[in-house]
């Protein structure tokens, strides 16, 4: 007990060295503000900078501090030195809990401003007029596929892609009761439970399935009711306070969730980029119009990640095309499609260059690969 009792001590002492250090971390970013100030900076909020931190300290490592803990540390450490020059605002397609506001919060931390909009134009809308600086809409699901709605408000509109994220969508079983034998209700979205029937099936057949308006909806519901469970995110299990009965439970192991961030600028290049483009054919109708534009990206050694349409709107039966690319617009390569891209085409679009995501920089758990 005395070894012991002397490690806790040494232990203790440290966690006060790391609050001192953090306390001149702050004042630090305190002074990085006035510089800003004085230098006539529009943001504060500067995300390639955070990415190229948390990279470095992440390919620096902490000797035995696990690895994938140390981005999750830093960037609530970086979060919070933020929210003392000013504070962020984010907004999210809602409800509260749900996938994308974990997406949010994973990428600003804990210390940003949330705000939730009710549909994916409303989250375009509130960056648009400015009520927050970055916005984050899903865009793409593994089982799914494509969230048109998204991608017709890029088109559409004159925000930009500034990074992406790609989420695990893992649902959970959380509840009140301790084990399963206890529930005897479940409370989840529609859609949520038809992703979840095969494991609902073999392991709650008895139980009485009761659809909710949304995740946070039904969280409430188990809440109230120490007999039930909803089925949602493990945020909203965190945000309503219920424990976490089990986990993984979807029927797809593998489903994942691509996100934007969005906002009024794109990112600046780092060397690992993607561009996002939209175009439309000046002779759609004739024959081997499209190969001959795909042909550009070859002629100038872009490799193309995706392509899909989308119906132009304007005119019936024209459509759109979007590629996703290596690259970004300020590269010469990248730049030279695009201006062929211009002479060959009805519109060209680009919707955003934005770093390419890397898997290993989420903390395991958030993502499959």
């Amino acid at each position: 007990m005395a070894k012991l009792d002397e490690l806790r001590a040494r232990i203790d002492a440290l966690d006060e060295a790391i609050l001192g250090l953090l306390d001149q971390r702050a004042q630090l970013a305190e002074h990085a503000a006035e510089a800003k100030r004085e230098a006539g900076a529009v943001s504060y909020y500067d995300p390639e900078r955070e990415r190229a931190i948390l990279d470095r300290l992440a390919f620096k490592g902490a000797g035995k501090f696990p690895s994938q803990a140390i981005g999750p540390v830093f960037r609530e450490i970086m979060s919070g030195c933020l929210s003392l020059q000013t504070p962020i605002t984010v907004v999210f397609l809602g409800p509260v809990g749900a996938f994308s506001h974990m997406a949010a919060r994973h990428m600003f931390g804990l210390a940003a401003r949330y705000r939730e909009a009710a549909t994916i134009h409303g989250v375009f809308d509130a960056v648009r007029r400015g009520d927050a600086i970055s916005g984050v809409v899903p865009v793409e699901n593994s089982a799914e596929g494509t969230i048109t709605h998204t991608l017709d408000a890029l088109v559409e509109g004159d925000l930009v892609i500034r990074q992406e994220l790609v989420l695990e969508a893992s649902q959970c079983l959380m509840s009140r009761a301790g084990q399963l034998s206890s529930i005897e209700r479940v409370y989840a979205h529609p859609q949520v439970l038809s992703e979840c029937q095969l494991w609902l099936a073999r392991n709650l057949s008895g139980a009485q399935f009761v659809h909710t308006s949304s995740t946070s909806s039904a969280a409430r519901e188990a809440l109230a009711d120490e007999r039930a469970a909803a089925i949602g995110t493990h945020l909203a299990g965190e945000l309503f306070g219920l424990g976490i009965v089990a986990e993984r439970i979807q029927d797809r192991a593998e489903s994942a969730t691509r996100f934007f961030i969005i906002a009024r600028e794109d990112a600046p290049r780092t060397g690992a980029d993607k561009t996002t483009i939209a175009f439309s054919l000046h002779d759609a109708g004739a024959r081997g119009a499209l190969k001959r534009v795909l042909e550009v990206f070859d002629e100038d050694g872009i490799n193309l990640s995706r392509i899909e349409s989308r119906p132009k709107g304007t005119t019936p039966w024209e459509y759109v095309f979007l590629v996703d690319l290596e690259g970004h617009r300020q590269d010469p390569s990248v730049a030279s499609v695009i201006n062929k891209l211009e002479a060959r085409c009805g519109t060209v679009k680009v919707l955003g260059s934005y770093p390419h995501f890397r898997f290993d920089a989420l903390p395991s758990g958030l993502v499959r690969r």
